[in-house]
């Protein structure tokens, strides 16, 4: 049987990637997120101008809250460390040892297990060599209480009779060739969101989105693919869910919001989607029962 977990040395550490707080920080952003390698001039000004478009990346906000909903559902102290921006792994990590942390539960807010995400997170944590006891969550794609959680923002805006298109961040297709489980994983959650929410197996597919712009292949279809295919199959309209993100930030606001909302326009078709998660209840039931399981 677990011991009850001392709440002045026991707490829960949310990874995320990070998003910058304003168009100016974009350069210094891809920076971190390259790990210094120089991006050219017109890559930047493109990410700038679509930070531009939807005036502010809610990410950092979000995930904040996300954490302060789970604090108060675990009576836990709950940190958030960041790896490309503010706040820093690094900065949570020293703020967790100076408040006495000595044993911690570690998820990444990516669902599904990749070396590019998971696997980054899980580095620099390890390089800041923590002096607490870590718990670390490798993966979380199929838990119950996420799929639920999907599966309500589904069926809360889903038109009857539309195609639902799951999708997830695009990673290198190197990565998955040398035994990454994320192309597996990402598509479970879609298939169990999809029979969480009662759809058939000809009421939705899947595609990768916001593949990158250098670096060789990247995990496809494509979103513009597959709306391009249900434009074939005689569909006039498209309802997207995003599976692979917890709230609403950049990929979601602009790429999906406006880029393919604007390309299924150009085809004719009407493109809608499913709320974010980000303050659903469910998503902080997942999370506590994530966390209450090294408690």
């Amino acid at each position: 049987m677990n011991q009850v977990p001392n709440p002045a040395t026991t707490a829960v550490l949310l990874l995320a990637h990070g998003s910058p707080d304003s168009v100016d920080q974009v350069p210094e952003f891809l920076l971190r997120v390259t790990g210094g390698r120089p991006l050219p001039p017109e890559s930047i000004q493109e990410i700038q101008h679509r930070y531009g478009l939807i005036g502010h990346s809610p990410l950092t906000e979000l995930t904040r809250k996300q954490a302060e909903l789970l604090a108060q559902k675990l009576t836990l102290k709950v940190y958030v460390g960041m790896r490309n921006w503010h706040p820093y792994i690094a900065d949570a990590v020293r703020t967790m040892t100076a408040d006495g942390i000595r044993r911690t539960t570690v998820i990444c807010l990516a669902p599904q297990n990749s070396r590019t995400s998971v696997g980054l997170y899980r580095a620099a944590l390890a390089k800041e060599n923590p002096a607490f006891t870590t718990d670390f969550i490798e993966s979380w794609h199929d838990h119950p209480l996420l799929i639920q959680a999907f599966a309500e923002k589904l069926r809360a805006r889903r038109p009857a009779d539309v195609p639902t298109l799951f999708t997830a961040h695009s990673v290198p297709q190197r990565t998955v060739t040398d035994g990454d489980p994320y192309e597996l994983q990402a598509k479970e959650t879609a298939a169990l969101v999809a029979k969480r929410a009662g759809l058939g197996s000809e009421d939705w597919t899947f595609a990768f989105q916001s593949q990158g712009m250098a670096g060789g292949p990247w995990l496809g279809p494509t979103v513009e693919d597959k709306i391009l295919s249900l434009k074939q199959n005689g569909d006039n309209a498209v309802f997207i869910q995003p599976i692979g993100f917890l709230c609403d930030h950049v990929e979601v606001l602009y790429d999906i919001d406006i880029a393919f909302k604007q390309f299924a326009e150009k085809q004719g078709m009407d493109l809608t989607r499913a709320e974010s998660l980000n303050d659903s209840p469910l998503l902080t039931a997942a999370l506590a029962d994530l966390a209450s399981r090294f408690a």
